[in-house]
């Protein structure tokens, strides 16, 4: 079982990126899944959530402009940024709790993917 992230790049201030998770392995469905950020020299920062009922949360400062979301029948997750700034610049981490079995779920870490916008 892995999830694999992808997505990451260099784009300007005011671009947008779409970041995707894809999970694989034998995994049934995705529960409750996140994106985490970390920036150089910053602790890793939650950015958003999406539970398996589709309610989401957000850090207050991508708010309006990141969106969580998920193809269930892909078995991937998403985070499409919008009018991204320098401060966005960070590694991002995809989080996920997967069905490996009947009634068994996991939490799983993608590899991480490097955004970096540009003033």
């Amino acid at each position: 079982v892995q999830l694999q992230a992808s997505g990451g790049g260099l784009v300007q201030a005011g671009g947008s990126l779409r970041l995707s998770c894809a999970a694989s392995g034998g995994i049934s469905s995705i529960g409750i899944m996140r994106w985490y950020r970390q920036a150089p020299g910053k602790q890793r920062e939650l950015v958003a959530t999406q539970s398996s009922g589709g309610d989401t949360a957000y850090v207050d400062s991508v708010k309006g402009r990141f969106t969580i979301s998920r193809d269930n029948a892909k078995n991937t997750v998403y985070l499409q940024m919008n009018s991204l700034k320098p401060e966005d610049t960070a590694v991002y981490y995809c989080n996920a709790e997967l069905s490996v079995g009947p009634g068994k779920w996991e939490y799983y870490w993608g590899q991480g993917t490097l955004v970096t916008v540009s003033s």
